[in-house]
C-alpha cells in the first residue's frame, strides 16, 4: 500500500446515496489514475472498461475461488460454489448446470414463454395503469423459472426476498448485509433440507442435477448449490432489467418509436438497457499474485471490486455512454460479466425480456411514467416500484 501513485478515495459506494445514484461516484473512480483504494472497505476498485474486462478474463490472478463477495463471512461459506470457483472445478460445475440452458433446449421453450408474455401483457394493458416492478417484470421469471427448475411449491413465495438478501450479502459487511444474513441462511436451509430431493418435480432441472450427481460427475452438495444458482441470480436481475426497460422507453419515447417501427431492434435494445442500467453493479476478486496496473501494484492477497456498471459507462469505450440509444449495438457490454463467470442464465433472461417487449410493441404506443422507488441493495441496481400508464 506504499505506492505513491495509489489514489485513496474517501467515497462510499454502499451508502444509501451512493446506491441511489452511483454514476457520479463511478465517474470519479474512472477519472482517478490507476486502480483506486477504498480505505473504509480495505479493497481496490477497478472501474474502467478495459481494466474490468481484463480482470474478469484473468481468473488465474483475479480469482473467484477465494470468494467473489466483499465480506469474509459469505466468502468463507461460499467457496466451491459456481460463483466462487475457478477452473477446473468451475468448468465441471458449469457443464452440469448449463445443460438445460443450451440454446437448442431454450428454443423448445420459446413458444411457451411468448405465450405467457402475451397473457400478462394483455391483462395489464387492459388495466391501463400498473406497477411494472410488481405486476409485469416478475411474472415470467417467477412463473417460468420456478416451474422449469421444478422446485417445491412451499418456499417459492420467499424466493424474491431470499434473492434480494443474497445480493445484499455479496456486498461489504454493513448493516444491510448483517440484516440479510438470517434470510440467506433460511434460503440455504430450504435446498439443504434432507427431504428436498424427494419434493422436486421429476425430470425438471433440479432433479436432473441430482441425477448428474448420482453419476459421479459432481457431488450431491454441488447439486444443492447449483439449484440455488438456478433461481437466485435469475429473479431480481431479470426483473430489474425489465423494469429499467420500461422506465427508459417511457422517458425516451422516440426510442420506443424506433423499436415499434422495427422490432428486430429488440435484442439490441436489451443489450443497451443492460449496459446503461446494469442490474448487477459488480463483484469482487481475490488477487493470487502481485499485479501492476497503470503503475500501481495491487499486492497478492488483496481484494478488488470489479464494477460492471462503471465499465459499461466508460467514456473511453462508449461514445456518449449516458445516452440511451437502441441503435447502438453494445454486444460487448459487461452487464452479464465476462470470461469464465459470464452469466450462465443470459440466454434465458434475454428470452424473457424479448418476449415481454415483443408483446408490448404491438399493444402500446406510449408509457406514461408515474411514481417510482429505488431498490437499496448492496449489489443490485434498479427500481422496486414503477407505476406506469400505457396508451
Amino acid at each position: 500500500m506504499s505506492d505513491t501513485q495509489l489514489a485513496q478515495l474517501d467515497i462510499d459506494l454502499w451508502s444509501d446515496e451512493g446506491i441511489r445514484d452511483p454514476y457520479p461516484l463511478h465517474k470519479q473512480l474512472r477519472d482517478t489514475p490507476g486502480p483506486a483504494w477504498l480505505p473504509k472497505y480495505n479493497m481496490f476498485v477497478l472501474s474502467r472498461y478495459d481494466d474490468v474486462r481484463g480482470a474478469l478474463e484473468n481468473w488465474r490472478v483475479f480469482s473467484s475461488a477465494h470468494g467473489a463477495m466483499m465480506n469474509d463471512v459469505l466468502n468463507d461459506v461460499s467457496r466451491g460454489v459456481l460463483l466462487c470457483s475457478d477452473p477446473p472445478q468451475h468448468d465441471a460445475l458449469r457443464k452440469a448446470a448449463s445443460k438445460p440452458l443450451h440454446p437448442s433446449e431454450l428454443r423448445k421453450l420459446e413458444a411457451q414463454v411468448m405465450g405467457e408474455a402475451d397473457t400478462i401483457v394483455d391483462k395489464l394493458v387492459a388495466r391501463g395503469t400498473f406497477d411494472v416492478a410488481k405486476d409485469l417484470a416478475p411474472y415470467l421469471p417467477i412463473k417460468i423459472v420456478s416451474n422449469l427448475v421444478g422446485l417445491p411449491e412451499e418456499g417459492r413465495e420467499s424466493m424474491l426476498a431470499w434473492a434480494e438478501a443474497l445480493f445484499n450479502c455479496i456486498g461489504p459487511m454493513n448493516e444491510r448485509t448483517e440484516r440479510s444474513l438470517p434470510l440467506v441462511q433460511e434460503a440455504f436451509g430450504f435446498s439443504a433440507d434432507p427431504s428436498f430431493r424427494e419434493r422436486l418435480a421429476p425430470g425438471r432441472w433440479a432433479a436432473q442435477l441430482f441425477e448428474t450427481a448420482d453419476s459421479g460427475d459432481i457431488t450431491h452438495a454441488d447439486a444443492v448449490s447449483l439449484i440455488n444458482d438456478y433461481w437466485a441470480p435469475s429473479l431480481d436481475t431479470t426483473i430489474l432489467a425489465m423494469t429499467s426497460a420500461i422506465r427508459l422507453f417511457g422517458e425516451h419515447p422516440e426510442q420506443w418509436d424506433l423499436v415499434r417501427e422495427d422490432p428486430k431492434l429488440i435484442p439490441h435494445a436489451i443489450n443497451e438497457i443492460v449496459r446503461l442500467e446494469s442490474p448487477i453493479q459488480g463483484f469482487s476478486r481475490y488477487l493470487t499474485e502481485d499485479y501492476e496496473l497503470d503503475g500501481v501494484t495491487m499486492p497478492a492477497g488483496s481484494r478488488a471490486v470489479v464494477l460492471y456498471a462503471s465499465a459499461n459507462r466508460d467514456e473511453r469505450k462508449w461514445e456518449s455512454p449516458e445516452k440511451f440509444d437502441v441503435l447502438r449495438r453494445p454486444t460487448d457490454h459487461l452487464g452479464f460479466g465476462a470470461g469464465e463467470h459470464r452469466c450462465m442464465g443470459l440466454p434465458m433472461a434475454t428470452m424473457e425480456m424479448r418476449a415481454v417487449l415483443t408483446a408490448l410493441v404491438s399493444r402500446v404506443e406510449r408509457f406514461e411514467i408515474g411514481d417510482s422507488e429505488p431498490l437499496i441493495n448492496n449489489t443490485l441496481h434498479g427500481l422496486t416500484k414503477l407505476e406506469v400508464t400505457v396508451h
